[in-house]
């Protein structure tokens, strides 16, 4: 396929501006441009005229500051979808199933309602800064009727439904979630900035875990076993919470609103989902899918905003359980909250992960393994390997040799699929990394590779960092101790076994580890003695449905995933019966 296949190249200035030459090169590489002219007539209908059938006209009268919303608009009527950037091409964002002038609701009791208040914000795209879409602020009004709307579903039906009831309608979610895949991966790489290529799996798994959490729902019990009492039979069950709070972050929305929403639903429970202000598009998109898939109203609904709008969700006395992903602080605050009045918590919080390279490993699989580790999802998830501990018997032929490896990743448009690196998700985030890129070389930290924002002018309104590393790093240096989130790592070497596990848990938090060794002893000896609630040996960021996620210490509390997905959001009972 050619590499802008049916996609739409907006082109402002026509022929004059742009040049015959970029136009034919970008028809010729299969994409249909789309010729603007602003407050003029002429040249791009003359442009259109030579160049053919992939060529159209648009005469936008209209200011210059609006033109872009104006091609979006015309690129959406037009079911048109947009291509990267080439240089001095204006490129709309948008593609046949986004909106970039829609107004959003909340979802509550079944129905897509406005704010109490009115206000709204809007997201911004990541690779441009261009802000779309109007999203509600929700009330502490708007919240309580959310709460009680769930508590209300629970308590009139859901709750008594039967497993195979609930199972049905997971399966059926799972099929619409793999039918509205592309748009759902759009939707989250226009809110976050993430590569296309990695959010087009976003369907797959959100689908795979709908089933499985049918599955789990359909076979989940609780015990009888043999009374120690006389003239007693006893057994325990499984009974649903009531009402769950799933307040979720924006580096991964869906997957990591799926943790949590899907377990809840699958035992019986209602949701009421807060997504981060800077994805909230594509919860509501799920939430859609949801009701479209049949499950009752009220049992799912979805509240937008910022801060307040969680707090207001924990504070409810109707909300029985918390499930949250996010920064420690927070996670640390909703606890001390929800033990306050008897809530229970599901927290999956941050992570400083040790990547540990031993001379022995195969280092060209370990280079692999530290770019994988910290710069996947531009360093934006909480198991980043952010802390590479190399052995100091490995000579400097291998940092050369990574440097290479990290300088050559390209930066570009997400929607590139030859772009490696895309942009942090927010400009306030973008202001963070930055900043501890400033501290760790204040603290005396060298940089091996990048340090600062790229170069690359096509690139300056994107949210971009450089890939970068960091040698000569003290464990208690800031840059080995906070999350930074974001393509930032620190190199630090060790001594021995005995040194590389010392400074491995010597951090509050306890979330992942990985380890590279050729010697199958010395990763069973490792492996219990790390703190960690993963443990990864010659590979990095493998997942599994079946197996169970979280962390030690600060990286959270309790368990997503796995066989007894569905426990957290259960209460047991044990019954006894006289006979």
């Amino acid at each position: 396929m050619s590499r802008y296949q049916d996609k739409v190249a907006v082109v402002t200035g026509s022929a004059a501006g742009i040049g015959r030459a970029i136009v034919q090169k970008l028809i010729a590489e299969g994409a249909h441009v789309l010729a603007t002219d602003i407050n003029r007539r002429g040249g791009a209908d003359a442009l259109a005229a030579e160049m053919g059938a992939r060529c159209s006209a648009l005469t936008v009268d209209v200011t210059k500051e609006d033109h872009a919303d104006r091609c979006a608009v015309v690129c959406h009527s037009r079911g048109m979808s947009s291509m990267s950037p080439a240089p001095n091409v204006v490129t709309s964002v948008w593609t046949g199933e986004l909106d970039p002038n829609r107004t959003y609701k909340l979802l509550i009791d079944g129905q897509f309602v406005e704010g109490a208040a009115g206000e709204t914000f809007q997201c911004e795209y990541p690779f441009t800064g261009e802000k779309w879409g109007a999203v509600p602020v929700a009330t502490d009004t708007d919240v309580d009727r959310a709460v009680r709307a769930a508590d209300k579903a629970f308590r009139s039906g859901w709750s008594q439904t039967t497993p195979a009831q609930r199972a049905a309608l997971l399966r059926k979610l799972a099929n619409l979630v793999r039918e509205d895949e592309r748009a759902l991966a759009l939707l989250q790489v226009h809110e976050n900035g993430k590569r296309l290529v990695d959010m087009q799996s976003t369907g797959a798994l959100l689908a795979a875990l709908a089933e499985y959490m049918a599955g789990l729902a359909e076979t989940s019990h609780g015990y009888t076993t043999q009374s120690n009492v006389p003239g007693v039979t006893s057994y325990d069950v499984r009974e649903p919470l009531g009402v769950v709070a799933a307040i979720t972050p924006w580096n991964s929305p869906l997957l990591l609103l799926a943790w949590k929403l899907l377990p809840a639903l699958a035992a019986g429970n209602t949701v009421i989902a807060k997504p981060s202000e800077v994805t909230p598009l594509s919860t509501l998109r799920l939430a859609e899918l949801c009701m479209k898939a049949g499950f009752p109203e009220g049992v799912i609904n979805v509240v937008t905003g910022y801060a307040q709008v969680g707090r207001a969700l924990v504070n409810h006395p109707l909300v029985h359980k918390i499930a949250f992903t996010g920064a420690t602080s927070t996670g640390l605050s909703i606890a001390g909250i929800a033990s306050a009045r008897g809530a229970r918590v599901t927290l999956e919080l941050g992570g400083k992960s040790p990547n540990i390279i031993f001379a022995d490993a195969n280092l060209e699989r370990a280079i692999d393994g530290v770019i994988t580790g910290i710069f996947s999802a531009t360093g934006q998830s909480c198991i980043s390997g952010s802390r590479i501990l190399l052995e100091q018997s490995i000579g400097d032929e291998f940092l050369e040799r990574l440097a290479q490896r990290v300088a050559a990743l390209k930066l570009g448009d997400p929607l590139d699929p030859t772009s490696e690196i895309a942009p942090l998700a927010s400009r306030a985030h973008l202001q963070k990394v930055l900043g501890y890129i400033d501290i760790a070389k204040g603290e005396g930290a060298k940089t091996l590779v990048g340090g600062g924002r790229p170069a690359d002018a096509a690139l300056r309104n994107g949210f971009f960092v450089e890939p970068t590393l960091f040698t000569g790093v003290d464990n208690d240096f800031r840059i080995a101790r906070e999350e930074v989130f974001g393509p930032v790592g620190a190199i630090i070497r060790f001594k021995d076994e005995a040194h590389a596990v010392r400074l491995a848990n010597d951090t509050e938090f306890g979330l992942a580890a990985a380890l590279w060794t050729e010697n199958v002893g010395r990763a069973h000896r490792i492996i219990p003695q790390l703190r960690a609630g993963t443990v990864w040996v010659n590979q990095y960021r493998t997942a599994d449905l079946a197996r169970p996620f979280g962390g030690y210490k600060h990286s959270g509390l309790g368990r997503e995933l796995g066989l007894r997905s569905l426990d957290p959001y259960t209460e047991v009972k044990s019954v006894f019966i006289a006979h």
